[in-house]
């Protein structure tokens, strides 16, 4: 089993729209797949038309062992959720000097291919667990340029991660997300993002879409919502991509 970190710090970057629709490719793909809805908005849990749970992660957290009575299955077969709900929100103050319970939490999870986990948008003691508990993660990234300033903030803290909480911890890639091909500053972040980062960019480039932005209010992943839409595409090709850079870790 791998699991896998959706994290950026900073907010509408495309974070949780990367969860939902790569992990509901993953498991058409014929993979076993969780999803943890770590961030206490809970829009991983309700654009998969899980509104109103009233456990989910954060009774798991507290009771690791239990945590197969507190995922739901979605209407993807193949992809369960471990759902946020109101609670999770206090949960900083709790993990604040536990940043293990995460990890502690994986270690009772079994019978999945892949993990994913959408992490909340700031570097508090949830992101802090996030980072201790996967093995890789993925970083959606907007082609603008504060974006780009957030990411590297987020690879100093990773390396501090990595020399301490988590040494097995990896970057799997950057995925460029709501990616406008027509504007110059699309094209020149992502000739900045490439030119720095190399093969850690993913190939596969998410493009503002309409029905990707719509899909959520009718509670679908976009496979499902419209499936011939370029955004689909997009994280269609994203999850074949995803997929050759996992077992290779």
């Amino acid at each position: 089993m791998k699991v896998l970190g959706v994290v950026n710090q900073k907010g509408g970057v495309g974070k949780t729209t990367t969860a939902v629709n790569l992990a509901a490719y993953l498991a058409a793909g014929g993979k076993k797949v969780l999803l943890l809805d770590m961030d206490p908005q809970g829009n991983a849990t309700s654009g998969l038309g899980l509104r109103g749970a009233e456990q989910g992660l954060y009774e798991a957290l507290g009771e690791p062992a239990r945590a197969g009575e507190f995922t739901m299955p979605t209407s993807q077969d193949g992809l369960s959720v471990l759902p946020s709900t109101p609670d999770l929100a206090g949960a900083g103050v709790e993990l604040a000097d536990d940043p293990d319970a995460l990890t502690r939490l994986l270690a009772s999870v079994s019978g999945y291919d892949l993990v994913l986990i959408d992490a909340p948008p700031s570097l508090g003691p949830l992101t802090v667990n996030v980072l201790a508990a996967v093995d890789a993660l993925l970083i959606p990234l907007q082609a603008e340029y504060y974006a780009l300033e957030g990411l590297a903030g987020l690879m100093e803290t990773v390396e501090r991660v990595q020399g301490g909480l988590n040494p097995r911890l990896k970057v799997l890639g950057v995925v460029l997300t709501m990616f406008d091909g027509r504007t110059n500053l699309a094209q020149e972040v992502e000739t900045m993002v490439r030119g720095h980062f190399g093969e850690l960019v993913f190939w596969s480039v998410v493009p503002r879409n309409v029905r990707l932005s719509e899909a959520p209010s009718f509670s679908k992943p976009i496979n499902v919502f419209a499936p011939l839409s370029s955004g689909a595409a997009a994280y269609k090709r994203l999850a074949d991509e995803v997929m050759q850079r996992v077992e290779k870790i």
